[in-house]
């Protein structure tokens, strides 16, 4: 294990080695919270796919092939779904908003008064999200080192917290951007091939496995109608989702390089499900479907070519942890804090913007890894995440875009009346229950319309510079120092 160990090693020193490099880069907020708005397709498309896809789509997605067969694919290709959708009809307009949160997007539409209530939900969501891939890293490093798993969460998530503290969103850039081609290797070009040629090829595979296997629908349509609920609309309204298109250098980057993301996204999701399900051909009666990825790395892969598949699935889970981190932050900050320091500070009082956000990301990773250690349910922590982000801000943020009647009041009748409904169907159903965000979602969308219906329209003057702010004819913040456009 030797050469796997510095194969670790050396891939976990050059993640805070960028950390450094980007702290010496992130001089304004534009730079810190989303890279300058300079990223250019090569870099937007790598990085975008790299924070959709974590420990979750890797590790969950082979442990879905692995119980399923290839429709275990569904819940990674939702997301890709999600993805394109973000991307083709979306992105354009959120790119040229030219704000740091979706809270301040619909600040902008509604007129200043939704975005506290939906800033305090997409924090809620933010740090459940990044709580479910910090756990992840329990899995992995103790397929590495036989390590404990509370010591395993910190070390990982220190690791995290220490580069994107340093450098924001350009270190968390630069890493996903390794990241991105550090899993493409190790899994797709690596264990897939592998994979399914210890396990007799797709001959052997179909001959040892029931049909149901190799069905595209096998997982149940009711199971993949509600990962079309939570994952492809999730993807359209997440904070950490949103602050990557924010980095795009224009509107254009944001369409064409998501798209690729997104297509991207299911070829992974394919692949995923592939590797399960020749995981199911070798190792029949696994104690558990979450362990499927790491029983085959561990027991299939030669020396070497195990330590850079495994650095593959940490860079699948540090990429969602980083982007998730810092939307986290950026919420609490900007969304929530900013507001009460507002109504608290003193005429000539100055603040740091960067030092600021640093110290947030600082707090809320704390926050992150001492949650994780109190959890253990990844699949709980991520359903009540994505319950309360589409339940609660779904409709108010769709809504926004594509419907000119809908009012602040509307708004904030669809967050505060989704959530609760979330919330209470959780408590009474179960976490995994469906029931949740399928009445939380017909909820949000009753009080929406009915509330905006019922209420004057938003005012002309709001209406008018928000078609402005969609249009692009509001110039971005100013740059700390030129810097050349990143490919």
């Amino acid at each position: 294990m030797a050469v796997d160990y510095t194969v670790i090693v050396v891939y976990l020193a050059g993640m805070l080695a960028m950390g450094w490099w980007g702290m010496r880069r992130a001089k304004s907020k534009s730079e810190f919270l989303v890279a300058g708005r300079r990223l250019g397709p090569a870099m937007y498309s790598g990085t975008m796919a790299a924070i959709v896809l974590g420990g979750a789509s890797t590790i969950g997605g082979v442990g879905l092939g692995y119980q399923y067969g290839l429709s275990g694919a569904w819940m990674v290709f939702t997301i890709g779904l999600g993805l394109l959708a973000l991307s083709v009809f979306f992105s354009a307009r959120i790119a040229r908003l030219k704000v740091y949160t979706v809270s301040e997007m619909l600040d902008l539409r509604y007129g200043g008064r939704a975005g506290v209530i939906s800033g305090v939900v997409m924090w809620a969501y933010t740090l459940m999200l990044a709580v479910t891939s910090t756990i992840a890293y329990a899995t992995i490093f103790d397929v590495l080192f036989d390590m404990n798993r509370t010591l395993a969460i910190v070390l990982g998530g220190s690791i995290v917290v220490a580069y994107s503290t340093l450098g924001g969103m350009w270190s968390i850039t630069l890493t996903d951007m390794v990241q991105f081609v550090v899993k493409t290797v190790g899994v797709l070009l690596l264990l897939l091939p592998i994979a399914v040629i210890k396990a007799g090829g797709f001959s052997e595979m179909k001959a040892k496995l029931p049909t149901e296997y190799f069905d595209p629908l096998g997982i149940g349509g009711e199971t993949i109608f509600t990962y079309v609920l939570i994952y492809t609309f999730g993807m359209l309204i997440g904070q950490d989702i949103w602050q990557r298109v924010f980095t795009a250098r224009s509107d254009k980057t944001a369409k064409w390089g998501g798209t690729v993301a997104g297509t991207y996204c299911l070829v992974y999701a394919l692949a995923g499900a592939v590797i399960g399900t020749a995981a199911k051909v070798l190792y029949p009666k696994l104690p558990s479907t979450d362990t499927a990825f790491a029983t085959i790395v561990k027991d299939e892969l030669p020396v070497g070519v195990r330590g850079l598949v495994l650095a593959a699935a940490l860079a699948a889970v540090m990429s969602t942890s980083s982007g998730a981190l810092i939307a986290c932050a950026t919420v609490a900050n900007n969304d929530i804090w900013s507001k009460l320091r507002g109504a608290m500070k003193r005429d000539g009082e100055e603040h740091d913007e960067v030092k600021g956000n640093r110290v947030f990301i600082l707090i809320m990773g704390v926050a992150v890894i001492c949650t994780a250690v109190a959890l253990n349910n990844v699949v709980e922590a991520l359903t009540v995440a994505y319950n309360l982000l589409v339940g609660g801000l779904l409709v108010p943020i769709l809504g926004g875009l594509l419907w000119k009647r809908g009012t602040a009041q509307g708004a904030l009748a669809s967050v505060v009346v989704g959530g609760l409904a979330v919330i209470g169907l959780m408590a009474t159903q179960g976490i995994l229950a469906n029931e949740p965000v399928y009445y939380g979602l017909l909820s949000s969308l009753a009080a929406y319309v009915v509330v905006s219906l019922a209420t004057p329209a938003t005012d002309a003057a709001v209406l008018a510079a928000w078609r402005e702010r969609l249009a692009g004819r509001v110039a971005a913040e100013p740059l700390s120092e030129p810097a050349p456009v990143h490919q």
